[in-house]
């Protein structure tokens, strides 16, 4: 009792300690500071020499046990602070040594026992292990460091758009795609950080050999100018402790620097390295016994000691029969790998199966509502790891359109697509192509405003949303073309601003009944009773229908309990969703109106003859399919004609008018001309706001 109680309290005193682990590892780097100025008894130097290679040991077992090099993502840093401790303690010893001439118990153990009291042989000694670990081990963990690093960071896009293409298939939810660009995330930062990591492990082997070199020649300096002894005594005591010294710190150093590279070579693997080893070799029995057999030859050579290759052949042999009859070496090396895995088979072969039939193919029906292809050398303009912004753009680009429309923009699928050249991208509704352009990354798109001052250098082009011409530059004439009177946009907002055009020219295709079953049930935590009578009187199909009808015109549809309201006030008696919509729109006359006028409230527009009127009006033909206007081609052609020499006319002047007449007729009429100008807006004189201040600048007339 006396023992778990005794145990509980250290496991809480311990629980505290961890708590504060930051204050710990800042006040363990000021101690090393510390040790760089302020010199140290001996006790203290033997101290931090066995902390040091109890830590070099500690660490390359476990870069030898981890199962992911990622795991371990903290060495670059441990490798910093390890090689910092180690040349503290070499400074330490070399005041020790050439301060009083003794480096404490364990350099002179070292220096006695290892090297025999022999300078030479120890200093032999020490070389070949600098010149192992500077030649050998560092170099080649710094050249894979190196080359891991480079080929990480530039397979970073496409795992990032596997993510993207994982994601968009419905293989992984969004919780997993986050988790997944974390890991890859930590795998880049990691080998980035192993690579300027390696170069801490060259200078300590360069390091240590100087400071030997310093302690033997000042060493033997100060021994003479203390007259201590003749010179071959003074340069064998002071050979031996630097030697001894230089070992003592390479030891660890030598340790690390394996651990270094067993990090940066851990390649494919996802196991333990002990197990990964074991399980490639010893699945080789066939070469295991070719190797018994060339050593029992090599046996028969004269000179050779035959008992030790006989010896060996016999253990190769005996190795290869039992692997040859062994179940596979993994599954002895991890047994519960294996009895997880049969228990897996087992659930799986217990599930019902997978079907076969037509529902197997079911998942490759759907459609994603808006979807973007890029090329291949527009990916950088989607991963946030190298600056790209898209996603950010089109986040942003579903708040404008949220805010304008009152529309709940779908999410947009970003995909690359090898059929595409590098720089091309396309946009999808509903899976068809709507629009596909050319967007120059690592370029700016300069838009001519139609007043510019000069021209700047660049390649002509056109923008994608108003077809102006245009001109792809260089990012060092963005200031140059701004003053010349260009609009400069960046790349990634050039596309975001083509979707935007795109989803308010198709926004009545896109809402779907289920967007309007939650524009519904948000508008009920508002005005609960509208929705109640809305409902009552109307199927959603129908209100979908309504929404659809002034969405198709691009008005506004956020004010949705006046919307509501209104259709609630009229469905019993207008079951014609185009007429209900109409009713709607005078309904929320403001909004429209707040599309047309300009900065001074002034609203320009062009009205048609009232003999005119009359006889557009008598053409009316109401059909299942809605109203129509009936017209003669000759009389259509004029129509159009006459509309066309008006609107020119307002351009000319410098306004942006729309098209003005009865309430009746605005329908008709705007199913007819829309075909010949999409962009004109034709408003019914009831959907004029009373406070517009209203200018009529030409009139159609009639022939």
């Amino acid at each position: 009792m006396c023992r778990y109680s005794g145990l509980l309290v250290g496991m809480n005193a311990l629980s505290k300690i961890l708590k504060h682990t930051d204050l710990l590892v800042g006040a363990g780097l000021l101690l090393v500071v510390g040790m760089l100025l302020m010199p140290l008894p001996h006790w203290a130097l033997d101290t931090g020499l066995v902390v040091a290679m109890a830590m070099s040991v500690m660490i390359l077992l476990m870069a030898v046990n981890v199962k992911d090099p990622v795991e371990f993502s903290a060495f670059p840093s441990v490798l910093l602070i390890t090689t910092l401790f180690r040349l503290a303690l070499s400074i330490a010893a070399t005041k020790l040594i050439l301060g009083t001439g003794q480096a404490g118990h364990v350099i002179q153990t070292f220096g006695d026992f290892v090297m025999g009291g022999d300078a030479v042989v120890g200093f032999v000694a020490f070389l070949i292990l600098v010149i192992v670990q500077f030649m050998v081990i560092t170099h080649g963990a710094g050249r894979v460091s190196e080359v891991v690093a480079r080929f990480t960071l530039d397979a970073l896009p496409g795992k990032q758009m596997a993510i993207d293409a994982d994601l968009a298939a419905g293989l992984i939810d969004e919780e997993g795609a986050r988790n997944r660009r974390a890991a890859i995330k930590k795998e880049a930062d990691f080998y980035g950080a192993m690579d300027g990591a390696s170069k801490f492990v060259k200078g300590d082997a360069v390091a240590a050999i100087l400071i030997i070199a310093v302690n033997i020649v000042a060493g033997f300096i100060v021994g003479m100018m203390r007259n201590t002894g003749d010179a071959m005594t003074i340069l064998k005591t002071f050979s031996l402790m630097s030697v001894g010294e230089g070992l003592t710190s390479q030891l660890p150093a030598l340790l690390i620097s394996t651990a270094s590279g067993l990090m940066v070579t851990r390649a494919g693997q996802d196991r333990s390295m002990g197990n990964e080893v074991a399980t490639q070799i010893l699945n080789q029995p066939k070469a295991i016994g070719v190797a018994g057999a060339a050593l029992a030859v090599m046996a028969l050579i004269p000179g050779f000691p035959a008992t030790i290759f006989l010896g060996a052949s016999g253990i190769c042999f005996g190795l290869y029969r039992f692997l040859a009859k062994a179940p596979n070496i993994g599954d002895l090396l991890e047994p519960e790998k294996k009895i997880a895995e049969d228990k897996k088979k087992k659930e799986a072969a217990q599930a019902p199966a997978t079907p076969a039939g037509p529902e197997s193919v079911l998942p490759l029906l759907n459609v994603d509502a808006i979807e973007i292809e890029v090329g291949y050398g527009l990916t950088k303009l989607v991963d946030a790891r190298i600056g790209g912004d898209l996603t950010e753009r089109i986040t942003a680009t579903r708040r404008q359109i949220a805010l304008e429309l009152g529309f709940v923009m779908p999410t947009v699928r970003i995909r690359d697509s090898y059929n595409l050249t590098p720089n091309e991208y396309l946009i999808k509704i509903r899976g068809e192509e709507i629009a596909r352009t050319t967007c120059m990354p690592g370029m700016a798109l300069a838009v001519n405003s139609g007043a510019l001052l000069y021209t700047v250098p660049g390649l002509a082009a056109k923008d994608p949303v108003f077809n102006l011409d245009a001109l792809w530059i260089e990012p060092q004439h963005k200031e140059s073309a701004e003053r010349a009177g260009y609009t400069v946009i960046e790349p990634s907002a050039v596309i975001s601003t083509h979707l935007a055009e795109v989803v308010k020219q198709n926004a009545a295709e896109l809402l779907s009944r289920q967007d309007v079953h939650q524009l519904v049930e948000n508008a009920k935590s508002i005005n609960a009773q509208a929705v109640t009578d809305l409902t009552g009187a109307m199927q959603i199909g129908d209100i979908q229908k309504v929404l659809q009808h002034l969405l198709r015109e691009r008005v506004p549809i956020r004010d949705m309990v006046t919307i509501m309201e209104t259709m609630a006030d009229y469905a019993g008696r207008v079951k014609d969703t185009s007429q209900l919509g109409e009713l709607v729109r005078s309904a929320i006359n403001r909004t429209i109106t707040r599309q047309y006028i300009d900065d001074t409230n002034r609203l320009c527009c062009v009205t048609l003859d009232p003999s005119l009127e009359r006889q557009l009006v008598e053409s009316i033909s109401v059909t299942n399919y809605g109203s129509s206007l009936a017209l003669e081609p000759n009389v259509q052609n004029s129509l159009v004609e006459k509309i066309h020499e008006q609107l020119d006319n307002s351009v000319a002047t410098g306004n942006q008018a729309v098209l003005l007449c009865s309430t009746q007729l605005r329908l008709p009429l705007k199913r007819l001309i829309e075909r010949f100008f999409p962009g004109l807006s034709v408003l019914a004189y009831n959907e004029v706001a009373a406070n517009a201040d209203v200018e009529f600048v030409g009139q159609v007339k009639a022939a």
